[in-house]
């Protein structure tokens, strides 16, 4: 669905959500990363499956009652605290260890095309989402970090989504007016809460359909509306 904002005028700007609008993890699985359970085995050979299942689940829980993005070795010590693992600095080193971002993130196909026209045509990029510090590094890595003027990321201005903090950090780095951007994320009650505060919105909906809300099914629809 491609339908324009309510606004007669067209937005200058657009944020996106990262995860799920921009990039997804390679196996299906943000947290913790795809090498996890093989960097706790050398230290602890001998969890099981199970065990490891249980505690990722912790892991989980300790996101979703989080105010902000958690601090990655907090979240791993959590982890590894419900596999009964002695989080140790070696330990803790060896989980966030630099790896190339290939390595468990991919673009989806749809995505470097879209930002490449978009930035032809002056349209102005910029990023908010829920994600720890490195995020423009991951996409550095990925090779689309050349593309965003901003960046508004929830361990650095220590809130998450729909804090309104969120939205006005990149907005106002790109030094426009909410009603000036378009916010897209796959998170339709996201989208919602943006729409709330002046900006245009569109839902991410790659698998799925939203009635309420207006969306896209593929980043290259974004075209239609610049």
């Amino acid at each position: 669905m491609t339908t324009r904002p309510a606004s007669s005028a067209t937005p200058r700007a657009v944020l996106f959500d990262s995860g799920g609008v921009l990039m997804r993890p390679i196996g299906g699985r943000w947290n913790p990363r795809a090498d996890f359970e093989e960097t706790v085995l050398v230290h602890a050979p001998s969890i099981t499956p199970q065990q490891f299942a249980t505690a990722i689940a912790a892991g989980d829980h300790f996101f979703a009652t989080s105010s902000s993005t958690p601090d990655y070795d907090d979240y791993h010590r959590v982890v590894l605290r419900h596999l009964g693992v002695d989080a140790t600095s070696e330990l803790l080193t060896d989980l966030r260890r630099e790896v190339p971002p290939s390595k468990f993130l991919e673009t989806y196909p749809d995505v470097e095309e879209t930002l490449e026209e978009l930035r032809r045509r002056g349209v102005r990029l910029a990023v908010v989402s829920d994600a720890w510090p490195n995020l423009p590094d991951l996409h550095a890595g990925l090779g689309i970090g050349r593309f965003f003027e901003a960046y508004a990321i929830s361990a650095v201005l220590n809130c998450t989504k729909p804090d309104p903090r969120m939205y006005h950090h990149a907005s106002t780095v790109l030094g426009l007016a909410p009603e000036q951007c378009l916010f897209v994320d796959d998170d339709p009650d996201l989208v919602a809460a943006a729409i709330g505060l002046g900006y245009a919105g569109r839902a991410m909906c790659r698998d799925s359909t939203v009635s309420d809300l207006p969306y896209l099914t593929s980043l290259t629809e974004l075209l239609d509306l610049f």
